[in-house]
């Protein structure tokens, strides 16, 4: 498999949260180019306004490509927010994209509100977004509703705080982001035939059957982890490559 292949992150994270994520890909598919991108108001980009659209959120991702020389065609591997990045890529931009892998996503006229973002997590999310807690102390939070499986949360949420130092979200990034996410309405019709959805069975963040009625909508290929959460590249990076792998050689079928 050769290409380049793009990774978009999800709400108020920035493309190192991907930890060893990209070097697994690489080493699994040694002549693609991975590119990790971050959205306007996180990590490298945390000084700029995020836009109060998933639209405006994929025009910046397809700037920045631009501006590294990177052309089409692309293919796209997103979580979450950066799910719905991917789907306004693939139907507005189709014909840039060979195909993209949509990791626990879900959009407005697919799943209500308490299936996009489980209700019982709202006080910690909130409290996480704007309290004076310490970043280390917002960032073992978010672990402890993302992952399921990962081993290392505490040393992880140390490290994941300096990267809250050195390129910190504000709140009202974070909030603009959270309304964009909310807005986000699927396309009438499907945007892309090359299209696979992994899912976490028990994503404690967003309810898998977002993930289920997109794949029943477009008809596109589903595989669905039974024990990771909702950072299914965190919890088990390998497993996401062995479906791709499967998916390429054409064992994975709508």
């Amino acid at each position: 498999m050769a290409g380049t292949w793009v990774f978009l992150r999800g709400l108020v994270r920035q493309q190192k949260h991907w930890e060893r994520f990209p070097q697994l890909f690489q080493e699994a598919f040694p002549r693609t180019r991975v590119e990790p991108l971050d959205l306007p108001g996180n990590g490298t980009l945390c000084d700029r306004s995020s836009p109060l659209s998933v639209g405006g959120m994929m025009e910046s991702a397809r700037s920045q490509l631009q501006r590294k020389g990177v052309s089409a065609p692309l293919n796209l591997l997103a979580i979450s927010l950066g799910g719905m990045v991917a789907i306004e890529w693939l139907h507005r931009h189709g014909r840039e994209v060979r195909s993209a892998v949509i990791i626990n996503s879900s959009l407005r006229n697919v799943g209500n509100p308490l299936e996009r973002l489980r209700p019982q997590n709202y006080p910690a999310i909130l409290k996480a977004l704007v309290t004076n807690n310490s970043a280390e102390e917002r960032e073992q939070l978010i672990l402890d509703i993302s992952s399921n499986l990962y081993p290392h949360k505490r040393e992880l949420a140390a490290k994941w705080a300096t990267y809250a130092h050195t390129h910190p979200t504000s709140s009202r990034n974070a909030i603009r982001q959270m309304v964009a996410a909310a807005r986000y309405r699927a396309p009438q019709h499907r945007p892309h035939d090359r299209v696979l959805l992994l899912s976490s069975a028990h994503d404690r963040l967003v309810n898998p059957v977002c993930s289920q009625r997109l794949a029943e909508k477009w008809g596109w290929p589903l595989v669905t982890h039974p024990r990771a959460g909702h950072d299914l590249p965190l919890d088990d990076g390998p497993w996401i490559i062995q479906q791709i792998q499967r998916w390429q050689r054409g064992e994975l079928t709508s």
